[in-house]
């Protein structure tokens, strides 16, 4: 009969076995082995070792499910920023983030320096309306210290009208500042729109959700038929951190005719893809500005990268944040799903987004952040972007052979927001307004 440790080790090497064929097969991609056994076995054989010595001698007790999911979890996230295992809870919150809603305080997080750092707060959310700035680092939650990114999330989110305290290191305030906030309902509303003058209109996109495109098209019907004829339109992705990869896509195609969208290259063939325009019903010939900034991430990127190497439109604001890698989402046994980098994004010139960004053509610092960077020490702590984050991966030159006909959508990670606008709110923006003064001042010049 087998020892308890010979059972564990027999078990390890069938899960490993287990897991990559999961993986392989999850990826749409024939299962083979990343190395030869002798490479393979030995290490698995290391790795029950160290497992049964936990299990043993751990001052606490835990569970080799709990070990085993630790240990995955680790290799995965070694990998880069966005690669993770997902518990059957985390694989159903990430289902939800881009349907229906969810109850919380609005805010958008990320590891940065070992800290889980305010990406953005959404717009019109309990978070925003507590004063929660992008770049505060949490660090506890009720006054429990706050260890990960996972953790963050879990603690934050609860039921509507319940009372939440995060307490944050801001850069310009020395000391650890309490913010008490109420927890509501946060909807999936990506796509608010505003006239802001009579032929110009403003729509703003923070989320790539299942009704992006859908409420997009709503929105720009009724900023295409007012009294009077649109003349130029200002599309923002500030602060956008992505979504779906076909919603960016389809957000794209509504501006263009044809050619590339983007294009993405991995190490199998089937990660190697590209999407394409085609010609809409709708003629939308008028002039656009793309608002973006550094909380402009990944799908929101590929739609300012799209349009500005097509010469569709201007690009105003500051560098986007670099998120330029391809996410898939498999699904694994008893619940569980496996996030993994497979691919990285390409404009239409066959330039790389990640670690890189999408670069304004004109480059226009919103008011509060030219005040805030006159110090050396808010140069230092300025907002941090993909190349920051830790095991992040680099860019690559441009494909030498860049595919022609577009595929099947992946899915990527994805995010929700929301909120109203204000004319008067828009106008007093600098970026917004600057990016009005441009069309109003192409449209003088090419009707004198």
């Amino acid at each position: 009969m087998k020892t308890r440790s010979a059972w564990i080790k027999s078990l390890l090497v069938v899960m490993a076995i287990v897991i990559m064929s999961a993986v392989g097969f999850g990826l749409g991609q024939q299962y083979f082995p990343a190395a030869d056994a002798k490479e393979t076995y030995p290490s698995l054989k290391l790795f029950s070792d160290v497992l049964e010595m936990v299990e043993k001698n751990y001052i606490d007790e835990i569970t080799t499910q709990k070990l085993i999911e630790n240990a995955i979890d680790g290799m995965v996230k070694g990998l880069d920023p966005h690669s993770s295992l997902l518990t059957p809870a985390e694989l159903e919150e990430l289902q939800i983030d881009t349907r229906g809603e969810f109850s919380g305080i609005g805010i958008q997080i990320s590891m940065k320096d070992q800290f889980v750092t305010v990406i953005a707060p959404i717009d019109d959310t309990p978070a925003y309306r507590a004063g929660v700035k992008a770049g505060d680092r949490i660090i506890k939650v009720d006054d429990e210290a706050v260890k990960d990114l996972r953790q963050a999330v879990k603690m934050i989110r609860g039921p509507r009208g319940s009372t939440v305290t995060i307490t944050v290191l801001r850069q310009s305030i020395e000391e650890p500042l309490e913010i008490e906030i109420v927890r509501d309902t946060i909807p999936i509303v990506s796509v608010r729109s505003a006239i802001l003058q009579p032929g110009y209109g403003y729509v703003r996109i923070t989320n790539f959700n299942d009704d992006t495109v859908d409420n997009l098209t709503k929105e720009l019907s009724v900023v295409e038929s007012g009294d009077s004829p649109l003349k130029g339109l200002i599309l923002d992705l500030r602060d956008n951190p992505g979504g779906l990869l076909d919603q960016s896509v389809k957000v794209a195609d509504l501006f263009l005719e044809d050619g590339v969208i983007v294009s993405m290259k991995g190490r199998m063939p089937q990660s190697e893809k590209a999407y394409n325009a085609k010609k809409q019903s709708q003629d939308r010939h008028y002039p656009m500005v793309v608002l973006i900034n550094g909380g402009s991430a990944s799908a929101s990127e590929i739609v300012a990268g799209a349009l500005k190497d097509q010469k569709r439109a201007l690009i105003l604001g500051t560098a986007s944040f670099g998120k330029g890698s391809v996410q898939n989402v498999a699904n694994l046994r008893d619940g569980y799903g496996l996030k993994l980098t497979i691919a990285r994004y390409y404009t239409p010139s066959g330039d790389s987004i990640q670690a890189k960004g999408i670069e304004p053509d004109i480059v226009i610092e919103p008011v509060e952040a030219k005040v805030e960077m006159e110090s050396s020490e808010h140069k230092k702590l300025r907002r941090f972007k993909e190349k920051d984050l830790e095991n992040h991966l680099d860019a690559e030159e441009k494909p030498e052979d860049t595919p022609k006909e577009p595929d099947n959508d992946e899915n990527e990670e994805q995010q929700v927001n929301g909120g109203g606008l204000s004319v008067e709110k828009l106008k007093a923006d600098n970026q917004v307004s600057r990016a009005l003064e441009i069309l109003m001042g192409y449209n003088l010049l090419r009707h004198s």
